[in-house]
């Protein structure tokens, strides 16, 4: 199954990655989780210790791999490089494992959905076609706001594009442009997650305000999820059965038993 969870910012996207990641991990699945987020914290949500976090460099700052994969200087311009680099070794060598969930850090696309065609874009887009296309394992991508790490080409990988809104109407917006873009590249097996939904209301309020989409669940506001995202901790570790069983669900409306 390859999942790639979007949404306008702060409505729980790395919230939502990890716990289907350590869910699956639980259930026997090897998993690939890829911060595609360059303002993500899906490491956070897994449990990652800060300093550990501190030490992880983004693909998009491993100068050395870029230079040797793409044969182009970083931030040279009018350089000739390879458009189809090698990147089939980078998620086993650059991943860092945690509670089984093997995490890989994108980093930014500079000039991001500019079009930009510098050799680090270059390289985060044939390193996330290959993950795609190319993996075996469960894969899990925690994007921005957007579908800048995807193209055409991938996106006949990409199984579920799940949308996660709060209820409000910047998220409800934000949803409606993310689908549009992802429509443009060939994504169509869109679905939503609501998330911080606090009562009847809010849950109203996502589905009329989103009738076009399949919603896979709602996950409440809870604050054992607010405090582990202050204190670092591992999202399972603010799961009780009711919260977990929310989770559940919705890898069970994926198909993943």
């Amino acid at each position: 199954m390859k999942l790639a969870i979007s949404g306008k910012g702060g409505v729980g996207k790395s919230t939502l990655a990890a716990t289907l990641a350590l869910l699956l991990v639980q259930r026997g699945r090897k998993v690939l989780a890829v911060d595609a987020d360059p303002d993500g914290n899906l490491a956070a949500a897994l449990g990652i210790p800060p300093e550990v976090q501190a030490s992880i460099i983004p693909i998009s700052e491993q100068r050395a791999l870029i230079e040797e994969r793409t044969g182009a200087k970083v931030k040279q311009y009018g350089q000739m490089f390879k458009l189809n680099p090698m990147v089939s070794d980078i998620a086993g060598t650059y991943a860092y494992n945690h509670q089984g969930v093997s995490l890989l850090v994108l980093g930014a696309i500079e000039a991001g959905g500019s079009g930009c065609a510098c050799p680090e874009s270059v390289l985060l887009r044939a390193l996330v076609q290959d993950l795609v296309l190319h993996k075996n394992e469960a894969l899990i991508l925690d994007m921005e706001a957007g579908v800048e790490h995807l193209g055409r080409a991938t996106a006949r990988g990409v199984d579920r594009f799940l949308i996660v809104v709060e209820p409000g109407q910047r998220a409800v917006d934000s949803a409606h442009r993310i689908a549009q873009m992802a429509g443009e590249i060939g994504l169509s097996n869109i679905a939503v997650v609501g998330n911080k939904v606090d009562s009847p209301s809010d849950e109203a309020f996502i589905r009329s305000a989103l009738p076009e989409f399949e919603i896979l669940g709602m996950i409440p506001y809870v604050d054992k999820l607010r405090i582990a995202d202050r204190e670092g901790t591992s999202v399972l570790d603010a799961l009780d059965d009711p919260l977990r069983q929310r989770f559940q669900a919705i890898l069970e409306k994926l198909g993943i038993n």
